[in-house]
């Protein structure tokens, strides 16, 4: 049985120095496949030539974060937005959504942001892989006004609790992406999880390589690592570790059109 990593920054340059090895990895611990979303415009050409270099395997994403949202954010978006045609590579619109944790100085900048990328999710029909940090009810406010059209997508890095997962799964061929946290001591996902999130509505991620979970918490995360992460989901749910393979590669089937 195989998985697939919906969500690694395989261009971030902490992988620079052994790129190669990491998808070799990947692959022996069997990664079929790898999401790779985008940040900004300056770093997207980068993204998509690396992607090239693992046809079938690596697949690039389209999208400006909520951290990096400045009062420049219509030029970048237009800029981003010429490069979506239907030859592109692109499988999603994301890496996209708010994030509040840190400052609110671009707030106004970064509601707009998002809605207008929700706005091309509708009308290219890519799904969405969506960011969300202590925004929730904003970002649920904004996805509300499209609920109808929305192809689907991912709510990255899910941590929350069993109300915030039903606000997020109320809304159709959307997946709560699951990765590291799952694993920490004081995650309370592993109590969440079976008790409010259907086995149908996960994907597996790793955020590498950030979020590395238990026993390679402080390492570089990498894709390799997931197997950590399908083993306490399988112990979560009670199933077997096939059966979480299996039934996160159908929910990704279910939300992304990728040819591997």
């Amino acid at each position: 049985m195989t998985y697939i990593d919906t969500h690694i920054h395989l261009d971030g340059e902490e992988f620079d120095a052994d790129r190669d090895e990491t998808v070799s990895r990947a692959r022996e611990a069997g990664c079929a496949a790898m999401f790779v979303p985008a940040i900004d415009m300056e770093h997207l050409p980068a993204l998509t030539e690396i992607c090239s270099r693992y046809p079938g395997y690596a697949y690039p994403m389209i999208g400006l974060h909520p951290e990096e949202v400045r009062p420049d954010w219509r030029d970048v978006l237009a800029s981003m937005k010429r490069m979506i045609q239907p030859s592109s590579p692109f499988i999603a619109i994301g890496e996209v959504g708010l994030d509040f944790y840190w400052s609110r100085e671009f707030e106004n900048e970064q509601l707009a942001a998002f809605e207008e990328q929700v706005r091309w999710s509708v009308e290219t029909r890519l799904p969405l892989m969506i960011h969300c940090r202590k925004a929730q009810n904003e970002l649920v406010a904004i996805l509300r006004r499209y609920r109808k059209e929305l192809p689907g997508g991912v709510f990255h890095c899910f941590t929350g609790n069993s109300h915030e997962a039903a606000e997020l799964l109320a809304f159709d061929n959307f997946m709560l992406g699951i990765g590291g946290v799952l694993t920490f001591k004081k995650s309370n996902l592993p109590t969440v999880l079976p008790s409010a999130v259907p086995p149908d509505r996960i994907v597996l991620e790793t955020d590498a390589p950030y979020m590395a979970p238990v026993p390679m918490r402080g390492k570089r995360n990498e894709s390799a690592f997931i197997t950590h992460i399908i083993d306490v989901l399988a112990a979560c749910y009670n199933v077997s570790t096939e059966e979480i393979m299996r039934q996160t590669n159908n929910n990704v089937n279910a939300v992304f059109n990728i040819k591997r």
